[in-house]
């Protein structure tokens, strides 16, 4: 007859204050030795924010210079780019935060990579502008399941863009897939090749 030889088992400790835990025979095992330990864990967990990969310090995303130039090609010449910074206006002329791109007429062919924390104000100038002349390319995360897409974007010249873009001064790609959306005046008709 061979003995068997078991091996202690290993007390598990308390995740929230290291303490040792009683394990009942039977039923899920304990992660907390007392209700105190389990509710403070529970604190910690809802109050701590979890690093999330695509969140940024800024809602800035600096127009990709190869694009651009497809894109300046085929629609452009761009004589304004409404919301820009001086180190990542893509035009001559532009507006910036302080000038408030949305508070000023957009007239000519216009660029915009609007803060995508605000996206849907910026849509509806730009559907606007369109309407009084202008000819407006804005660049935005393809967020279809939004309110402002719905009642905008979809009146325009949609353009759904392969792959995830790489942001000018963006190590990798962005984690969000992104759409260009065009809107023409309404005698202007579609110039896209076919």
């Amino acid at each position: 007859m061979t003995k068997r030889v078991t091996k202690p088992r290993r007390r598990k400790l308390c995740q929230a204050c290291g303490a040792p835990i009683d394990q009942a025979p039977t039923g899920r095992p304990r992660a907390h030795c007392s209700p105190a330990c389990r509710q403070r864990a529970h604190r910690r967990r809802r109050t701590t924010t979890t690093p999330i990969w695509h969140r940024r310090e800024s809602d800035e995303w600096a127009t990709p210079r190869d694009r651009f130039h497809e894109w300046d090609q085929e629609l452009g010449p761009f004589t304004l780019d409404v919301a820009a910074t001086p180190g990542n206006a893509v035009c001559d002329s532009y507006f910036t935060v302080e000038i408030d791109g949305l508070t000023q007429e957009w007239t000519g062919v216009v660029w915009c990579n609007p803060p995508y924390s605000n996206v849907g104000a910026w849509v509806e100038k730009a559907h606007r502008s369109a309407e009084q002349g202008a000819t407006v390319a804005v660049l935005i995360p393809a967020r279809t399941d939004t309110r402002w897409w719905h009642q905008w974007a979809v009146q325009a010249e949609i353009r759904f863009l392969q792959g995830r873009l790489k942001f000018s001064g963006a190590q990798t790609g962005a984690p969000f897939p992104s759409a260009l959306l065009v809107f023409r005046p309404p005698a202007q008709p579609d110039r896209r090749p076919a």
